[in-house]
């Protein structure tokens, strides 16, 4: 952009904290952002993915999942592990829990509503010799709908409790939610205008992934903003492993057995991701800041 000089302007980049906890843009909006540097009239942002590099994925509307991560600590009883009966074993009732939760998508949720809990970690004990007098779980939902996830929430809440009692726990289960950050909801009128941009852009191609069940806090930009938000995934994985893919099948084929973000194993290659994500951010901005005639 600083070589261009066919637009005018303010443009802000920011550079977030905290994206994986979902703390990062309220503590910004928090600390006046706004105030201080503008409002913006869009929101304008991408994340790679496991995508081949030079394509780009738009999708209008809710486009990524709310995500609440949830903690759950189960109370027993603990002694020797010689001597079981005469403790409350709290490993026994978080692996019946870590079970028990699968259900709720399966068996509690419609077929038509979308939802994802995983259990992210379990921490219990010492000790082989040992029987824990507490166990902790730590848990992500993703949901779109805001009745779906109060309802995964309270069968939470509910399975906890029934484990607890099962187990004849003397005290109550400990929930909290830890972490929160509601669906990114994408402007169909911004993404038009992005599509548009980056059908200028050489060597990309955009297309619609769907509903992406991973979670992205910039839509707190745009809602504390009340400026409409676009923001689409980057691709990022060498284009060589789809040589000979020529349907979108055959790409989903090849997606599927990519390293997915977070796994250790995923590895973004430099180039020529970082060129196709410079001119992408570059074309769509210039769709806002280069005069209309």
């Amino acid at each position: 952009l600083a070589a261009d000089d066919t637009w005018r302007g303010c443009l802000m980049l920011v550079f977030q904290p905290a994206e994986e906890i979902g703390s990062g843009a309220r503590a910004m909006v928090d600390d006046d952002l706004f105030g201080r540097f503008g409002t913006p009239d869009v929101v304008l942002g991408q994340h790679v993915a496991p995508l081949p590099a030079g394509l780009l994925g738009v999708h209008d509307g809710v486009s990524f999942a709310a995500a609440d991560s949830v903690s759950v600590v189960l109370h027993g009883v603990g002694g020797h592990g010689s001597r079981p009966e005469t403790t409350i074993d709290p490993v026994v009732m978080a692996s019946s829990l870590v079970m028990r939760l699968q259900t709720i998508v399966s068996r509690t949720l419609p077929p038509t509503e979308t939802a994802v809990l995983t259990v992210g970690s379990l921490h219990a004990g010492t000790a082989p010799n040992i029987i824990a007098d507490r166990a902790e779980l730590a848990v992500s939902v993703r949901s779109f709908d805001p009745d779906v996830r109060e309802t995964v929430l309270e069968r939470i809440r509910v399975l906890a409790q029934a484990e607890t009692m099962a187990a004849g726990g003397r005290r109550d289960p400990e929930i909290r939610i830890a972490e929160s950050f509601p669906a990114l909801v994408n402007d169909p009128g911004a993404c038009d205008t992005v599509r548009k941009a980056f059908s200028d852009v050489p060597g990309v191609m955009v297309v619609d992934p769907g509903v992406v069940t991973g979670s992205e806090d910039v839509g707190h930009f745009a809602h504390a903003a009340d400026a409409p938000c676009a923001y689409w995934l980057l691709g990022g994985a060498d284009p060589a492993l789809f040589a000979g893919a020529g349907s979108v099948e055959e790409v989903a084929a090849v997606v599927a057995g990519l390293p997915s973000n977070h796994s250790p194993q995923f590895a973004p290659v430099i180039q020529p991701t970082l060129s196709h994500g410079v001119s992408a951010l570059v074309a769509a901005a210039l769709a806002w800041l280069r005069p209309t005639t």
